[in-house]
This record gives C-alpha cells, sequence and structure tokens, in this order.
C-alpha cells in the first residue's frame, strides 16, 4: 500500500492517463490507487506466469517487459514487449481464467498491481470504463490477426471474427 499522499496523486495521475481509466470518477481512481500495490522488479523477475492465475492486472509506471509464450519445443518466445502505461494481466482476470503468458521484467520495472475484486467491482461500477476495456481487447484481437495473417506462408485460410 501506499504510505504517502505524494505517491497516491502520482499514481492518480498515471491512471487518469489510461485509456482504460480516463473515464473514471478522481474519488474512485483515488481509491483504485490506494487499494493498488505499487512493486519493483529487477531485470529477468517474473511478474506472472503463463498457467497461474489471474488474481490482478498490472499497470506499468516505468520501465519494459518481456511478454513470453511457450512454443512447441517448450522454449519461451517473446511475442510482445510492453512499456510505461501499457497494462498486461487484464485478460485472465476478465475471463476468470489462467494466465496465456509468462511477463518478465526486461529492465527496472515499476507496476501497480490491481487485484482482481477491486478492479471487477471498479468495471461494475463504471459503464465507460468498461467499454474502454472491451475496444482495448478488440484493438488487440484485430493487430493479432493482423500479425497471423502477415506470418501465415502457408495460404491457409485464418479465422476471423
Amino acid at each position: 500500500m501506499f504510505g504517502s499522499g505524494i505517491f497516491l496523486n502520482d499514481e492518480v495521475q498515471m491512471l487518469r492517463k489510461l485509456p482504460l481509466f480516463s473515464r473514471a470518477d478522481p474519488c474512485k481512481l483515488k481509491r483504485l490507487a490506494f487499494v493498488s500495490k505499487r512493486l519493483h522488479y529487477g531485470p529477468g523477475e517474473t511478474l506472472f506466469c503463463c498457467g497461474d492465475e489471474g488474481d490482478s492486472v498490472y499497470v506499468i509506471l516505468q520501465g519494459t517487459a518481456a511478454v513470453l509464450v511457450p512454443s512447441a519445443g517448450g522454449e519461451p518466445v517473446q511475442v510482445a514487449e510492453l512499456g510505461s502505461n501499457d497494462v498486461v494481466g487484464e485478460i485472465a482476470v476478465l475471463c476468470d481464467g489462467m494466465r496465456t503468458a509468462t511477463v518478465r521484467a526486461a529492465t527496472p520495472l515499476d507496476v501497480l498491481r490491481i487485484g482482481k475484486d477491486v478492479l471487477l467491482r471498479m468495471l461494475n461500477d463504471n459503464p465507460g470504463m468498461a467499454l474502454e476495456v472491451m475496444r482495448a481487447l478488440a484493438e488487440r484481437l484485430s493487430n493479432t490477426t493482423s500479425e497471423l495473417i502477415a506470418a501465415r506462408s502457408d495460404g491457409a485460410p485464418v479465422p476471423t471474427a
């Protein structure tokens, strides 16, 4: 938790910059920042692993993180790099499932960890925020589909939504 009002105000300002939270009531953002936990990871440290329970969402405040998925050979393959203002872990939280990737700090990394119950309550209370989550996920799905189409060289059809 936060020990200082200075950090709390910094976290509220950071959250406000994110499309996900831009429409949220300032008082609710302050509460969200208060009940969330600021964490630091060193390079190579793992935030969560593929298959872990989706118990929280992470907002990257500073630094970069690698998103890794297991390959057919079992070795992890980096599929994305995330940086400041990116949100990660929301899919497992929203689907009430397990993590679909491992996320590891690539550089010194500061994050805000938001618990599942807190986030779901906030989404329930803020329809505008829920809409922003849907938009962000739809955009991510669209980008992933485009990358899949570009990567396919065998001419096989790619399913579309």
